[in-house]
């Protein structure tokens, strides 16, 4: 079992006081990781602003070479990082070895090859001036992330924000920050100055979280996670007006009309259920199906999920794996009862899987509803958790309605051979993220955001580099020749 320290100023500081790192899928201690305080919040945020003046003033070349090498960086500790991720998250190994370290490396080499596209532009105004605009960064940076994709959702802050010259202080969830403190050992093998890239570890989800936000001196705020959470990151942030972007929570729909073609609708539809056992915000629980094709796509959907290997999170042969914790667990399993008191139908799943050995873990069966009306509080709210809703409908204006009919706006799957219906609904529907014919392809090149109760601000593409990570000043210069004279 590895204990890590703070990383801050470029060096792994002690604190007094050390707490555990589980493995949810076993329940073992896998870590001891430092537990920081405000003396230790602070002397992060001054390392960082004073390694701002300097990493600013770099190229963006130079900032990029350094991307490069942690790109390399993580690509030499590969399995490592798989591993660490898929123990500290109970999410299966397959996924994090397919999805979140080479996604994680993508994202690195966009960022330090896109940098110098960070560019200002030139303003014709009246009279004999010159009025262009800089991009500029904020300065110091307060990065809050997650627990269900640590490594990844970490770096899709990360890398913008020190491509564009800002330094940072990262605060990840109290149960998963291993990923994060190998990250910032290869930071600094990568040759990273001390300061650029800090962070803090603790126990609870809120106190060094509200410190940092609070903090007078972080210029730009970052939070991924819950939306009563981002409440709170906002008012804490209007404290000393740092500016806020919000990655929160989702009910996306999946629609599938009758001309679909139907074996790829199926397979992206128990992947956007049931990767990482649903606990992601992009998590598509809301299955519409056009009437002619409900009864046949709701059968071979619940016979599908029916034959998800569940097992062992590190076994490459588990498909389906542990909740996280077991908030998680009794938040699945009150929604579950709730739905079927309010008249929904079990179809498959509903209950945790106590039996050996997944009673030392957070198990709960891939569930599959029906019946369930879009009023329904399993149809309204977040669950986190693997519980599928497959609701009938009939014609495009009904999917629209349901669709839109929800307090969220993150993420939405439209499956259908005809363009012309799939991009008149994707420019309807309420969320930054439309899917067609395809899901959860977050490509590091493309924005990445939602409306409504899921935030706003565009992480990833170009939209990271200029709205969330830079910002614009103004210059005008008089080019007239007989400037003096005005002024006698």
């Amino acid at each position: 079992m590895q204990t890590y320290r703070l990383f801050i100023d470029g060096e792994w500081i002690d604190t007094a006081d050390y707490y555990e790192v589980r493995n949810p899928a076993t329940g073992e201690a896998i870590a001891t990781c430092a537990v920081a305080g405000e003396s230790e919040l602070n002397a992060a945020v001054e390392a960082a602003q004073r390694a701002f003046p300097d990493w600013a003033a770099r190229s963006y070349e130079e900032r990029g070479e350094i991307l490069r090498a942690v790109a390399q960086g993580v690509k030499a500790r590969y399995e490592e990082f798989a591993l660490v991720e898929s123990q500290q998250t109970g999410r299966c190994l397959r996924e994090t070895m397919a999805h979140d370290v080479p996604s994680t490396i993508a994202v690195l080499e966009y960022f330090a090859g896109v940098a110098p596209a960070t560019l200002g532009e030139t303003i014709p105004v009246p009279g004999a001036y010159l009025n262009y605009t800089r991009r500029e960064p904020y300065g110091v940076v307060g990065a809050i992330t997650p627990w269900n994709f640590p490594l990844w959702l970490a770096v899709i802050k990360i890398a913008p924000a020190l491509a564009a010259g800002n330094t940072m202080v990262l605060k990840p969830a109290p149960t998963t920050p291993l990923t994060a403190l190998m990250l910032a050992d290869v930071m600094r093998q990568a040759g990273a100055p001390a300061g650029v890239f800090n962070v803090l570890t603790d126990p609870t989800p809120d106190v060094v979280g509200d410190l940092l936000t609070r903090h007078p001196q972080v210029q730009k705020i970052s939070f991924t996670g819950s939306t009563g959470v981002g409440v709170r990151v906002m008012q804490n942030a209007a404290t000393h007006i740092a500016p806020v972007s919000l990655e929160l929570g989702g009910k996306s729909p999946f629609i599938v009309f009758a001309d679909a073609e139907f074996d790829r609708a199926l397979a992206h539809a128990l992947l956007a259920n049931y990767f990482a056992q649903g606990q992601m915000c992009t998590a598509a629980t809301r299955i519409f199906v056009e009437k002619p094709l409900y009864e046949r796509f709701r059968d071979a959907f619940v016979q599908r999920a029916q034959r998800l290997q569940i097992g062992d999170p590190q076994d490459p042969t588990t498909e389906f794996a542990t909740l996280h914790k077991r908030e998680q667990l009794e938040k699945t399993e009150f929604y579950v009862r709730t739905a079927v008191e309010e008249g929904a139908q079990v179809l498959t799943g509903g209950k945790r899987i106590t039996e050996p050995p997944f009673d030392k873990g957070f198990y709960f069966q891939p569930t599959v509803l029906a019946n369930v009306q879009p009023t329904m509080r399993v149809a309204c709210d977040e669950i986190f958790g693997p519980v599928a809703m497959l609701m009938p409908f009939e014609g495009e204006d009904e999917a629209l309605r349901l669709a839109n009919q929800t307090d969220y706006g993150l993420a939405a799957g439209i499956w259908t051979k005809d363009i012309g219906k799939a991009l008149r609904l994707a420019h309807q529907i309420q969320a930054g993220k439309v899917w067609v014919n395809c899901y959860n392809m977050i490509p590091p090149q493309a924005p990445y955001g939602g409306y409504k109760l899921s935030g706003f601000g565009r992480e990833l593409g170009l939209h990271c580099l200029l709205e969330l990570y830079t910002q614009v000043k103004n210059v005008q210069v008089d080019l007239s020749p007989d400037y003096f004279e005005w002024f006698g």
